[in-house]
């Protein structure tokens, strides 16, 4: 007669030798550790959420590979479209701003480690987690002086930025010629035409045509030579040049 102490003992025995526990346990333990990056940053998905997402991606990983066999490609591609439904949720728009991309793109992160896991790659899942704790931890300050120094430069660019009004008179019935040349000599420098309109005056025997032109180069230099040069048509009486106040949208 069998001894049932070394019956149940060697149950237990090939029962802990099956691939499934080391590789949830695995994904148990990496999913807290990125969980825990974002349960410091007080994120919204924190170190429970992204432990639930890693065992979970393992779990269906592991039981595609146990019952699946070759199908376990199928399993992956659901457990990728299913975590991204989860991820949009995460994702919110405040006004002209979204939050919420960063968590939702780690939570896409953890459901890849915990696919590498549950597909029996322990190592590559180590590798994964790895590189997804150094993304969120290195590149946080790298980005955020990307954006510093990209929000200096617009500043400086808008700073240089000038706007102009040009005022040229002339005869009426004469618009389209003097406008053309206007346009010309606008073309010729580096000006940027935002507007142009005609207006008649006095008695109607003139027309006044008004140009707004923005310069990447405030200075007189340029506009001095626009109206310089407009000056030595003969179809127009005056030309005068202002500065007009910057908008900024």
């Amino acid at each position: 007669m069998a001894n049932p102490w070394l019956h149940w003992w060697t149950d237990t025995v090939a029962l802990t030798q099956q691939p499934t526990f080391p590789r949830l346990l695995l994904a148990l333990v990496l999913g807290s550790f990125i969980g825990a990056e974002r349960q410091w940053r007080q994120r919204a998905a924190g170190m429970r959420t992204n432990t639930l997402v890693c065992f979970g991606a393992a779990a269906f990983a592991d039981l595609g590979a146990t019952i699946g066999g070759p199908g376990t490609t199928n399993i992956i591609a659901y457990i990728i479209s299913g975590v991204g439904f989860l991820g949009a949720g995460a994702i919110m728009k405040e006004g002209g701003s979204i939050r919420g991309l960063n968590t939702a793109a780690t939570l896409w992160c953890s459901a890849a480690v915990g696919a590498c896991a549950g597909a029996g790659e322990m190592l590559d899942a180590v590798f994964v987690t790895v590189l997804l704790i150094s993304i969120n931890l290195a590149l946080r300050p790298i980005s955020r002086y990307i954006d510093r120094r990209s929000i200096a430069r617009s500043l400086r660019a808008v700073d240089r930025t000038a706007i102009y009004r040009i005022s040229v008179v002339c005869p009426f019935g004469h618009e389209s010629e003097v406008r053309a040349a206007l346009l010309q000599v606008i073309a010729e420098r580096p000006l940027l035409l935002r507007e142009l309109r005609t207006e008649d005056i006095g008695a109607g025997d003139e027309a006044l045509l008004r140009a707004e032109v923005q310069s990447e180069m405030p200075g007189s230099s340029v506009l001095e030579e626009v109206t310089s040069q407009l000056r030595k048509d003969e179809l127009i009486s005056s030309v005068e040049w202002a500065e007009a106040p910057l908008e900024l949208e």
